[in-house]
């Protein structure tokens, strides 16, 4: 996979020869390094003129710690700064960027999380249903929702990770590696802390003995257990050594354990050819909460990648590869299983287990069962004719990025939910090593497309997003509720007409994870508008343009934009979202948007 970090890599994926060591020039180092490849994009590959949205902070950010880190690293310091300000077309400092609104009091303690009507990881309970019985607003409630607070990531960075809400705290992460702490009520922060890299996880918050820790991964294949009253580390784990490996997915936290799931960006080099490709494998870790002791490391992959060849560059080639875990371990405690589902595989040809709902052991991690739902899917990002280390076939790239979400039907019946890529909805049957119960055809799907980040599901609907973004824009979107026990749909409410006309972020495609409370489901796009629809009939009950400038608590220039793979949290009778999420198509900003009808 996939769009969010294959866009992002890309900008730097022709990086060879370096600019002189006097006087920098940006416009040189992009053209000896990487105008071949951005000046006539193709594919998920952004342009060179769609990074003048950025600032140089931001991508020097990306470049340091972030995304682009390995692929910038035949790059000077000084050619890096040069670079990111001759991309976004403007100098460090010419966005004031102050980083003030530290919380005058200290807040009471965290106690009983567990009891708490919380926002919790990516989603809210282990079945990763992002269901909200306990909102603090009703439907009723929802059309007079109101702006309550806004706060500005500073330094160019961009709204990234999905928020949590525990015990009137709310955390979230950063693209240059940066966690906040801020309270609920007034957006106040009570504390930062930076990690090794970008964090796009959603925290989860559990107890170690008498204090309660906040667990976070991070892009350099991190994971911090931090203390939630302070942002002090409690211990840090590294938990793969790949030099593209990467937590996306957020850890789930569940009787003691936290199960990590491990992607990686190895797709986007592995077509060049002086890359050795590919070695990684995806996995799920699981470690023991209070301490960080890794329990066991289970691998997507079974083999262990070994030289199957050499280019005619003479670079090693390698499989099997890829299958990496871009979603949420969803738990099963009947079964004593967790659910993962994985991404394509990077070598030809395709793993049996790429493109898969996978069951592992929730003692041990073996692999229970496995169901691949799209097979022959090898895929490198940029691949064309004459590049060697690309697959003979290459596939059309349709992972999953949703989390599982199991859920029981009336009768006892259960189901697992899950959206994928390729536009399809599946509902499988985890009784039965996840044989396939229904189908349903939601978007047209692609590397870009179909269903991309999360869906819903309270106790009878699954609420699925579409997200076409390469189809026209008016098409791109639109919202489905399907019934759980056959995957009919109930209703269908296309994205709205578009306000914009043309350019960045102009798409109604609605990429982010969707968030449901009795009677209204909440759905962000690209095109930056925060929409809730009645759960009968699809109704828009209301709808909020987040792309414009904000005033925010801590004294940052605040701008909105897209929203797009993390979804609103709610909690306490808050709606929280992020908006600005710009790695491929989308409208750049760095805000996070508290909502209250209060």
């Amino acid at each position: 996979m996939r769009s969010f970090v294959a866009a992002a890599m890309a900008m730097f994926s022709c990086v060879g020869a370096n600019a002189s060591a006097q006087a920098i020039d940006g416009a040189a180092v992009y053209k000896d390094t990487c105008a071949s490849c951005h000046d006539q994009p193709t594919g998920r590959m952004p342009s060179k003129d769609s990074l003048k949205d950025r600032t140089p902070e931001a991508i020097l950010n990306a470049l340091n710690s972030g995304t682009m880190t390995m692929q910038a690293v035949q790059l000077s310091a000084a050619e890096r700064r040069a670079v990111s300000e001759h991309l976004a077309g403007k100098q460090f400092g010419s966005i004031v960027s102050t980083d003030t609104g530290m919380c005058a009091a200290k807040p009471a303690p965290l106690v009983n999380v567990a009891a708490l009507a919380s926002w919790n990881g990516f989603g809210v309970d282990a079945s990763n249903s992002r269901y909200q019985p306990k909102p603090g607003m009703t439907a009723a409630d929802v059309p007079k929702l109101k702006l309550k607070w806004a706060f500005g990531f500073p330094g160019g960075t961009q709204a990234y990770g999905n928020p949590a809400i525990v015990g009137g705290r709310v955390f979230v992460g950063s693209d240059n590696g940066t966690v906040y702490a801020l309270d609920a009520e007034t957006g106040c922060t009570h504390w930062a802390f930076k990690a090794d890299g970008g964090v796009r996880t959603a925290p989860s918050v559990g107890l170690i003995g008498r204090r309660y820790a906040v667990y976070i991964g991070d892009l350099k294949a991190n994971l911090f257990a931090l203390d939630a009253e302070t942002g002090a580390v409690i211990w840090k784990k590294t938990l793969d050594t790949h030099k593209f490996a990467r937590i996306t997915g957020a850890p789930t936290l569940a009787d003691g354990r936290i199960y990590v799931p491990v992607s990686s960006t190895e797709e986007v080099p592995g077509s060049q050819q002086n890359y050795e490709c590919c070695t990684f494998r995806g996995s799920v870790v699981a470690l023991e909460a209070a301490t960080g002791a890794q329990l066991w490391k289970s691998y997507t992959i079974t083999e262990t990648p070994t030289q199957v060849g050499k280019n005619s560059a003479g670079t090693a080639q390698y499989a099997p590869a890829g299958a990496a875990v871009w979603n949420s371990p969803t738990i099963d405690r009947q079964k004593g299983v967790l659910y993962i589902g994985t991404g394509n595989s990077y070598t030809g040809p395709a793993v049996k287990t790429s493109d898969s709902v996978i069951a592992m052991d929730l003692k041990t991690g073996k692999i229970a069962w496995w169901n691949q739902v799209t097979g022959g899917d090898a895929f490198l990002v940029n691949c064309r004719p004459g590049l060697e280390n690309c697959p003979k076939d290459v596939g059309p790239d349709h992972d999953f990025g949703n989390a599982p979400i199991l859920r029981t039907l009336p009768g006892g019946k259960r189901v697992i939910v899950i959206g994928q890529k390729s536009g399809t909805v599946w509902g499988l049957d985890p009784d039965a090593e996840g044989k396939v119960l229904w189908q349903f055809k939601a978007g047209k799907g692609g590397a870009l497309g179909g269903i991309e980040w999360g869906s819903a599901a309270d106790e009878t609907l699954a609420y699925v997003p579409v997200s076409d973004v390469l189809t026209a824009p008016n098409e791109a979107g639109g919202l489905f509720a399907l019934k759980l026990a056959d995957g009919t749909p109930l209703w269908h409410t296309p994205a709205p007409k578009l306000e914009c006309n043309t350019g960045r972020g102009c798409t109604g495609a609605q990429s982010a994870p969707v968030s449901v409370i009795p009677g209204v489901v909440f759905s962000g796009s690209v095109d930056g508008h925060m929409r809730a629809y009645s759960t009968k009939d699809g109704a828009i009950l209301w709808d909020f343009n987040t792309v414009r400038d904000y005033e925010t608590v801590n004294h940052v220039p605040g701008k909105g934009g897209s929203i797009d793979a993390s979804g609103p949290a709610i909690a306490d009778g808050l709606l929280i979202t992020n908006s600005g999420y710009a790695l491929w198509r989308g409208l750049p900003g760095n805000v996070l948007l508290a909502f209250s009808a209060k």
